[in-house]
């Protein structure tokens, strides 16, 4: 069935265990690796489990703690110490913070963190948990959860090509596809259509040992789960899925994405304030006639990028809707100072903002193109209301989402090389004028489309995540 992939041992047992759970009510616990692009997805995806009846307990570290019970007064929040020193917090280095934190959570046998399991699952105000859904890169996890006898439920908040790149990674370095060489940049991973050497998830700047062994060990704790659900849909990964689902043999394999779409809020959990004067000046834009420029909660640019981006927009003639956080640019924790000239130039066609309620910026009809980089969780919701995309990759799994909009899905364009303001102006016009431009808005349009439906009653995300409760409730 699309959608819903089921190992040898799935089947007719969540069925079954529905019918005689379904007589009382049920809890899941919730753990999201704390960094925005993961918190989201996970508590989307609470909130749809919650709507179908399930209660939701979110676990939550120090780092980047939660702020949203008053978003989610439905759900229990709880406090981890995750152990992580200010100095690595503060580094960014989120390979090393990783480490830090599951270091701090697996001593002593993740003593810890079972006592938090044990105490929330003793609590019995709450209807009995049922299960944990955690991010694999949580590694104290598994252990904790046997402990108190909680089965395991993974969620990726990547896409399916990503976390098939993840289980091939001995094969990339047996084989020389990584580390990457220069002159091999280029060179298919014939063991990986339609992926490149330099479209791999690799990163220069960690410490690749360290890389190695967590993406090893996260696979691991994902194999030895009860399930997997992956934010992605058949429209998109279909190919993708049926090769993860021939690789793993685990019990469930589901794909409900968008999760965005199928929650009925918008997540704002980990992000700053957001500036919804952006939604009165887009009312008053003709329809998609604006950019939208964002490069995310973590990617940064230099003093000399941030100035090319700034005068390509102005000099692209278009209207643009460009978020600039704080940390915006490498070196100035308050923000950069906006080029002298650049606010006269750009009056009444151009807004500046620290940052944007995204989901509800992309959905907007004067939205006709979004300046991306690349991050799953952007595209997806860029994919879902049929906004066409120009890419600038930085690291992680961008570089191979990029790679699937601009060549499997044609609705993109990548910007590669030195950022240059002349070319940056050339990549709007083309996106946003020019008839390739056009071409990728229609093929967006239709992608949308297609999400949709899946989106539908009897659609491939619903039916998936109907198959999840119901697995769920036979826990």
């Amino acid at each position: 069935m699309a959608g819903v992939h089921e190992a040898r041992t799935g089947g007719s047992g969540a069925s079954n265990g529905r019918r005689s759970s379904r007589r009382r009510p049920r809890r899941v616990l919730m753990f999201p690796l704390p960094f925005q692009g993961h918190i989201n997805p996970m508590l989307q995806l609470g909130d749809v489990l919650h709507a179908r009846g399930l209660a939701v307990t979110v676990l939550h570290t120090r780092l980047n703690a939660l702020d949203a019970a008053r978003r989610h007064p439905e759900f229990q929040f709880v406090p981890v110490l995750d152990g992580v020193p200010a100095h690595v917090a503060a580094s960014g280095n989120v390979i090393d913070i990783i480490e830090a934190m599951n270091a701090a959570m697996e001593a002593d046998g993740a003593a810890a963190l079972r006592a938090v399991l044990e105490s929330v699952v003793a609590d019995e105000a709450r209807p009995p948990a049922a299960c944990i859904i955690f991010d694999a890169n949580l590694l104290a996890v598994p252990r904790a959860a046997e402990a108190v006898g909680l089965r395991t439920l993974v969620l990726r908040t990547a896409s399916a090509a990503c976390l098939g790149c993840f289980l091939a990674y001995p094969m990339l370095h047996q084989k020389g596809y990584l580390p990457p060489q220069e002159s091999k940049l280029y060179m298919p991973v014939k063991e990986l259509p339609p992926l490149r050497v330099r479209d791999l998830f690799y990163s220069s700047w960690s410490n690749h040992k360290k890389m190695r062994e967590l993406l090893a060990r996260a696979n691991e704790a994902m194999k030895n789960s009860s399930g997997l659900v992956i934010n992605t849909l058949d429209a998109l990964e279909k190919a993708e899925l049926n090769r993860l689902c021939e690789e793993l043999h685990i019990p469930v394999v589901l794909a409900p994405g968008p999760l965005h779409k199928l929650s009925s809020k918008c997540t704002r959990s980990s992000t700053p304030d957001q500036d919804y004067s952006c939604i009165e000046w887009l009312d008053k834009q003709p329809s998609e006639s604006v950019l939208y420029v964002s490069f995310g909660s973590l990617a940064s640019l230099d003093a000399k990028d941030f100035l090319e981006v700034a005068w390509g927009l102005a000099n692209s003639g278009h209207p643009f809707l460009w978020v600039v956080r704080a940390d915006s640019v490498r070196g100035f924790l308050d923000g950069p100072d906006i080029p002298n000239g650049f606010e006269a130039a750009v009056r009444g066609r151009g807004k500046v903002i620290r940052w944007a309620p995204q989901q509800e910026v992309l959905a907007h009809p004067a939205v006709g193109g979004f300046w991306t980089h690349s991050g799953w969780n952007s595209t997806l919701e860029s994919i879902s209301d049929g906004v066409p995309m120009i890419c600038r990759p930085q690291f992680a799994d961008q570089m191979m989402n990029t790679r699937y909009v601009v060549n499997t899905w044609g609705v993109g364009l990548e910007l590669e090389g030195e950022l240059e303001r002349g070319k940056i102006e050339k990549a709007v016009r083309k996106l946003m004028k020019d008839r390739q431009g056009e071409e990728m808005r229609e093929r967006a349009k239709e992608l949308k489309k297609n999400v949709a439906d899946c989106l539908k009653a009897g659609g491939t995300s619903q039916v998936a995540i109907d198959k999840l409760v119901d697995y769920i409730l036979s826990m």
